[in-house]
């Protein structure tokens, strides 16, 4: 049998409705969408539908809709652009003033490695701590912007623990301050509502992989009237603001993966918490204090549970159990255990840390598998 695979945030399988919805233009229907042919309109109708299909799941308008290769792609042209649109003179100043980056301490590498390098042209990037649970205060995003801010940046939710971002108070925030809104929702979409206008962002990175779509397909939304300077020059696609001949299939799978998940929701929602909360109950009740929770109790993805299991290595626990496809919040390098980043802001005691395991249930997870997945982590963990 194959392994119970627990890792849906690292990637998801396709859907096999997304597989459908894309085949066809992997085959006969392979115009270029710029051509002004039957071919080429065919093509550049099925673009126009996924725009549409991703615009709608995130509440968005198509026209706010810039397709990408992927999430990274996405967070990488929200932050670049926004600076990059802003900068004048010398790399680094604005308008006379220094180009001022908001990040927490929590961030995918995504965001991470894109301020790092602007920080490298002249930027300056401060960063907000996290409380135990993961969780941003929005006080100390305000207390960061007070000197100004071109970009704040925080994840809609942490791929690692979960934990679910007060974005609509920090947009808040940032709006005063006149800086843009960016938040990364790869890990939320699907798994619980997101509405741009609501949350009140400018910017938002999708990543189709952790949407039942293909790897290397994402998008990224940009409220109307942001200017962001492209990240990709060359021809006018996407509006002008991403160049290249558009990947139609990956698109055409994105939109359908989009439009599955719209119409999933907030069923999808109740279903994953119920998994998630029958696996967490199984592990507490065997093990009772030796296994603890990492990351909010209740602000955070309902797919999501990071537990530590105290005395064991995580890396080292998952060894023993093959059957149990996971993540772990630490690493063994030569003998050496290192905590996770996320871990390590939240101020989990190493002990606890090192033991660490990410457990995402998804869309195809059943009562059995994670039955037979918290059986088989008891037993190694005893």
């Amino acid at each position: 049998m194959n392994p119970i695979y627990l890792d849906y945030n690292a990637t998801t399988p396709l859907d096999p409705a997304v597989v459908e919805a894309m085949l066809p233009y992997l085959r006969e229907h392979f115009g270029n969408p710029s051509s002004s042919h039957a071919y080429g309109k065919t093509a550049h109708d099925a673009v126009d539908t996924a725009r549409r299909q991703v615009a709608e799941l995130v509440g968005a308008r198509p026209e706010e809709i810039v397709f990408t290769g992927g999430g990274s792609e996405a967070s990488n042209h929200a932050l670049k652009g926004a600076v990059f649109a802003k900068v004048r003179g010398v790399f680094g100043r604005w308008f006379g003033k220094e180009a001022h980056l908001v990040i927490s301490a929590v961030e995918h590498p995504a965001t991470v490695q894109p301020c790092e390098f602007l920080r490298r042209l002249g930027c300056r990037v401060s960063v907000v701590p996290v409380d135990r649970h993961g969780r941003v205060d929005p006080a100390d995003v305000r207390k960061a912007t007070d000197r100004g801010a071109t970009v704040v940046s925080v994840m809609h939710s942490n791929n690692e623990v979960g934990t679910l971002q007060p974005i609509r108070e920090i947009a808040a925030i940032a709006r005063g301050r006149g800086a843009l809104m960016h938040a990364d929702a790869a890990q939320s979409l699907g798994k619980v509502a997101v509405d741009v206008k609501e949350l009140g962002v400018d910017l938002l990175t999708v990543a189709g992989h952790k949407l039942y779509a293909p790897k290397g397909v994402g998008a990224l939304y940009v409220r109307e009237g942001v200017k962001l300077e492209p990240l990709i020059h060359g021809a006018g696609h996407e509006g002008g603001r991403r160049a290249g001949t558009e990947n139609v299939p990956y698109l055409v799978a994105l939109g359908a993966a989009a439009e599955i998940a719209r119409r999933s929701l907030p069923g999808a929602t109740d279903r994953l918490r119920q998994l998630r909360d029958r696996l967490w109950g199984r592990l507490r009740e065997a093990l009772g204090d030796r296994v603890v929770l990492n990351g909010h109790p209740e602000q955070r993805l309902p797919n999501t549970l990071n537990v530590s299991f105290v005395g064991h290595v995580g890396a080292e626990l998952l060894e023993k159990v093959p059957q149990v496809a996971a993540s772990t919040g630490s690493a063994c390098h030569e003998g050496k255990v290192t905590q996770s980043p996320v871990l390590c802001a939240m101020g989990v005691p190493p002990e606890v840390g090192r033991g660490a395991v990410r457990l995402s249930v998804g869309r195809f997870t059943t009562e059995d598998e994670i039955d037979r997945a918290a059986a088989a982590l008891v037993a190694a963990a005893r």
